[in-house]
C-alpha cells in the first residue's frame, strides 16, 4: 500500500506539483496534424491547463493560453491571422510567442499592447501528430522514437479520452501477469458466452507466466516474461519491450509496433492514443498516406456498461473501475507487482531528481543523440513466430484498430498487399 500524502505527491499533475512538474519536462502529443486542416483553431487541455491551438496564416503553429487576457473570451474560437490568432470578442491579436500584436479599439499610438502578454509554449510537429511542451526555458528536443519517423510505412492513430489518473493506466505497463487473466481467461470468458469456443484463439495470451523482470535503461523500464513452454532465449526475455518513461508503452508484435502515449490532462483524465505503425514486408508497396488518420476508440455499450470483447478495452475498464485516482493505501502488493513497484520508485527518483534542478531521464538536448531513436521491442512475441499470418490478422481484430477507417487497408497489407514488381 501506498501513503495517501505519497499518491498525491505522485498522480498530481498541475502546475507546481511534485508529479506536474516532472511531467513538464517532457513532450505530449495534442492533436494530430490532419485535425487543424478542417479547423484551424482547436481547444486543448494539458497537464491541468486549458489552451488553445492554431496554425496562423503563415503555417506556423501556435499554443498559448486559451482565455484571452482582456476580458477572459476563449481563444479557441479564435480567426488565424497572417501572424497569430485574434480574440473574437474584441479583436486583440497574439502571436505563437505569446506577444500582443493588436488592439483595435485601443488609440494608434497607445503602447498598451506592449505590455499584454499571455502564456504561450512550443508545439511541433513529428509522425503526423503536434506536440507540446509546458515546461521551462530551454526547452529539450523532441525525441524522435523510431516510430515516429520511420520511411515506407502506413500510420495510423486511434485516441479516447480516459476519466481516469494517468498514473494508473502507466502501472498497467508494468503489470506483466495480468495478460493471462484479463486478456487470456476473462477475455475466453467473454468471447464463450457469445460464442462457445471461440477462446481457444485466446491460447498465446492465456500461457502461463513462469518468471517476469524488470530493468530501468536509458529510455525506462524493459519489461520481460517467459511464459509457459518458452525459455529465457525466447524474444519475450531476450529482448522483451518498453516503458517509455515517463508516459509511453511501447508493445506490439514486429510488423504492428504500437506506441501506448498516455497524456496527462488533468488530475483525473487521461488522453490516450494508439499510435500505430504497419510495417510491410520486403516488397510490399505501402499505401500513398497524405496525412495521418485520427480516430476514436469507443469503450463504453449504450447501456452504459464497458466494452470489453477487445483487448484495449479490458485494460481501459480495469484503469477507470480504480476510481478517478486509485486509492493505493488500500491496495495489497505481492511479489508479482514487483513492476509497479519499480515504477513508483523511478517516479519518486525523478521527481526528487527536477526538485533538484536536475534534468530527468530520457530528456535529450544533443541533436547527435537524436536523429533516431530505436526501441527494443520483440520480434517473435509469445514465442508463436513472428511472420505468423493468423497472428498477424487477430491483432487487428481484437485491438483497438478494429475501429480504424483504414482496416481493410491494414488487413490487406499485412496480408501482403501488392508487390511492388507485380
Amino acid at each position: 500500500m501506498l501513503q495517501t500524502e505519497k499518491n498525491e505527491r505522485l498522480t498530481r499533475v498541475g502546475p507546481g506539483t511534485p508529479a506536474g512538474e516532472l511531467l513538464r519536462r517532457y513532450w505530449y502529443p495534442i492533436a494530430a496534424i490532419s485535425e487543424l486542416d478542417d479547423e484551424p483553431v482547436k481547444k486543448v487541455r494539458l497537464l491541468g491547463e486549458d489552451l488553445a491551438l492554431f496554425r496562423d496564416g503563415s503555417g506556423q503553429l501556435g499554443l498559448v493560453a486559451e482565455l484571452c487576457p482582456h476580458r477572459r473570451a476563449s481563444l479557441a474560437y479564435g480567426i488565424p491571422e497572417p501572424n497569430g490568432v485574434r480574440c473574437p470578442y474584441h479583436g486583440w491579436v497574439f502571436d505563437n510567442k505569446g506577444s500582443c500584436l493588436e488592439q483595435p479599439a485601443e488609440p494608434d499610438e497607445s503602447t498598451f499592447k506592449d505590455r499584454i502578454r499571455t502564456a504561450a509554449y512550443p508545439v511541433q510537429e513529428l509522425g503526423g501528430m503536434i506536440f507540446a511542451y509546458l515546461g521551462p526555458e530551454p526547452a529539450p528536443l523532441l525525441p524522435r522514437f523510431d516510430l515516429f519517423v520511420m520511411d515506407g510505412v502506413l500510420r495510423s492513430v486511434g485516441r479516447s479520452e480516459i476519466p481516469c489518473n494517468w498514473l494508473q493506466i502507466m502501472e498497467n505497463s508494468v503489470d506483466a501477469t495480468h495478460v493471462e487473466w484479463l486478456h487470456g481467461r476473462y477475455f475466453g470468458y467473454v468471447l464463450d458466452r457469445k460464442d462457445p469456443g471461440a477462446s481457444k484463439n485466446l491460447a498465446q495470451f492465456a500461457k502461463r507466466h513462469k518468471k517476469i523482470g524488470f530493468d530501468v535503461f536509458e529510455w525506462g523500464i524493459i519489461k520481460r516474461r517467459v511464459l509457459e513452454g518458452a525459455t529465457e532465449e525466447d524474444d519475450d526475455w531476450a529482448i522483451g519491450h518498453p516503458l517509455v518513461f515517463p508516459h509511453i508503452l511501447r508493445v506490439g508484435r514486429h510488423l504492428r509496433p504500437t506506441f501506448q502515449i498516455r497524456v496527462p490532462v488533468d488530475d483525473t483524465t487521461t488522453m490516450h492514443y494508439w499510435y500505430q505503425v504497419y510495417i510491410p514486408e520486403k516488397g510490399v508497396q505501402v499505401p500513398v498516406q497524405p496525412s495521418v488518420p485520427i480516430y476514436e476508440v469507443p469503450f463504453r455499450e449504450e447501456n452504459g456498461r464497458y466494452i470489453v470483447d477487445f483487448v484495449d478495452g479490458q485494460d481501459i475498464m480495469c484503469w477507470i473501475t480504480q476510481g478517478d485516482i486509485a486509492d493505493r493505501s488500500r491496495e495489497h502488493l505481492g511479489t508479482s507487482d514487483k513492476g509497479i513497484i519499480l515504477l513508483r520508485s523511478l517516479l519518486s527518483e525523478q521527481i526528487n531528481k527536477v526538485e533538484r534542478g536536475d534534468d530527468p531521464m530520457g530528456v535529450i538536448r544533443d541533436p547527435e543523440q537524436n536523429v533516431m531513436i530505436e526501441l527494443p521491442q520483440e520480434r517473435d512475441k509469445f514465442n508463436m513466430g513472428e511472420n505468423n499470418m493468423y497472428n498477424r490478422r487477430l491483432g487487428v481484430a481484437l485491438g483497438s484498430d478494429r475501429y480504424d477507417p483504414q482496416r481493410e487497408q491494414i488487413l490487406d497489407l499485412l496480408k501482403g498487399g501488392k508487390r511492388q514488381n507485380a
